[in-house]
């Protein structure tokens, strides 16, 4: 179920919204709540789900209460969460690549991936390793410790909650209308982000990456990125607006997930910017743990590239996001190398238009079926096309798609203001946009009722 769909907009949601302000089992309502949220997709992995809960739950309890032995309990825990990912995840990958790489024949077993693993995967390891390093004690309670695990505002997509985030609203939270109002608003500017902008530029995006490029044209090839650029912001920034503003109607606080991205000066700064709950979660758990910057500028080029390469793993199990994590691991080495110095000098429009550029080849990785295909299609993008002009792009875009590439553009690359990513800073809460937001969600509404093209890049992560 998505959060963009009529079926949690006028049934899930509003059902779960009135049990919970009536009830006063606030921690029941949201994981039955959640269980049937998950299950409405993949009913088979809820089982799944809970032992996920139960596993991380058992091993923070071990690391806490043990002396000598809580350095092997965090070892065990870690290494089951990351077994258990890896064989849901990586297994049919890493079957197929020992295939071609030894001439064999091992049979390559197909596993349908469960919803969200790689979100609740990092979930239980930031939070045994929080409760090894002393930052957070461990649940007592598992119906708080499997209510946090299975939430569903943050469940499928995200932002990456860490326990120590929501540890004080686990226990007891305040609810209040300004609170309520205030998430609502934020739920409505992520759906507008994801249906009226993400939505419409997608269609042309997919049939443009879909189609044979060798019949695509440099200018259409670039409308086809352009539009996808805008897509995967807007869905995956939508979708975290989204669930931070249902957490806040529930009385949680989850963090930022993306500041304007596309307005950064270099790509050090866009990963500062975007998928903020990702790129920190790699920082504190496997870049500083490496050594980070502290151990000279060989350790620190090799520690990038690590995390970059399981940057691009964990978004997919495909050699297409191994090259887009290279590609971002070997920008940031070459950025540290002097590369940022000499950006800084730079004016900002031309280091923001080079930081743009880069990411959007990056995009390419990232979207492309497999590397033959994002190989042709970058090939087209300069000018390599066998048949130039076959398929012009005045044929994908009408004056709905053009409308919602400029707003999309013209949201985006602004720098935002200083303090921006706090509520209070940026307004919301106040009742005078209330009629605006309402506004927004019946259109929004009125696009889904009406059959518009509406698919989420990240649900299959």
């Amino acid at each position: 179920m998505l959060f963009s769909s009529i079926s949690f907009l006028f049934f899930f949601f509003p059902v779960f919204l009135f049990l919970y302000y009536l009830l006063p089992w606030k921690n029941a309502v949201l994981l039955v709540a959640s269980l049937v949220f998950y299950a409405w997709g993949e009913p088979r992995f809820v089982p799944l789900l809970l032992f996920s809960a139960a596993l991380n739950y058992a091993a923070g309890l071990l690391i806490a209460r043990s002396t000598a032995r809580r350095k092997t309990w965090l070892a065990i825990g870690v290494s089951a969460n990351v077994l258990l990912l890896a064989w849901f995840k990586y297994i049919g990958f890493l079957g197929e690549a020992v295939n071609a790489a030894f001439h064999a024949r091992l049979p390559v077993p197909e596993i349908v991936l469960p919803l969200g693993i790689s979100f609740f995967t990092f979930q239980g390891i930031s939070y045994l390793i929080d409760v090894y390093r002393g930052d957070v004690p461990a649940q007592s309670s598992f119906m708080r410790f499997a209510t946090y695990k299975a939430m569903f505002p943050q469940l499928i997509a995200g932002p990456i909650v860490r326990y120590k985030q929501i540890a004080a609203d686990i226990g007891e939270r305040t609810l209040s209308n300004q609170r309520l109002l205030a998430g609502f608003q934020l739920f409505a500017i992520g759906l507008a982000q994801k249906v009226l902008i993400a939505n419409t530029v997608a269609y042309p995006a997919d049939r443009l990456f879909n189609a044979d490029y060798n019949l695509l044209s440099a200018p259409t090839a670039w409308i086809g990125l352009l539009c996808y650029t805008l897509q995967i912001y807007y869905d995956f920034c939508g979708y975290s607006n989204m669930a931070i503003g249902i957490g806040h109607m529930t009385g949680f606080t989850y963090p930022p997930n993306f500041n304007r991205p596309y307005s950064a000066r270099s790509v050090t700064e866009f990963w500062q910017r975007w998928h903020i709950s990702l790129s920190s979660w790699f920082r504190d758990y496997l870049y500083i743990p490496l050594g980070g910057n502290r151990l000279g500028p060989t350790r620190t080029y090799l520690n990038l590239a690590i995390v970059f390469l399981l940057c691009g793993l964990w978004h997919g199990a495909a050699w297409t996001f191994v090259m887009w994590g290279f590609w971002h691991g070997a920008l940031l080495i070459i950025e540290r190398m002097g590369a940022k110095a000499w950006l800084d000098r730079l004016p900002w429009p031309l280091a923001q238009a080079w930081t743009l550029f880069a990411v959007m080849l990056g995009w390419v990785w990232f979207r492309a079926d497999d590397l033959p295909s994002a190989v042709g299609f970058m090939t087209v993008l300069f000018g390599g096309a066998e048949n130039p002009g076959a398929h012009p792009w005045q044929g994908e875009i009408g004056s709905l798609e053009l409308t919602a590439i400029l707003v999309g553009l013209a949201l985006a690359l602004p720098r935002p203001r200083e303090g921006r990513l706090s509520i209070a800073a940026s307004g919301i809460g106040h009742w005078r946009y209330l009629p605006l937001s309402l506004t927004a969600v019946v259109v929004c509404a009125c696009f889904l009722a009406g059959g518009t093209y509406n698919p989420f890049i990240y649900y299959r992560f």
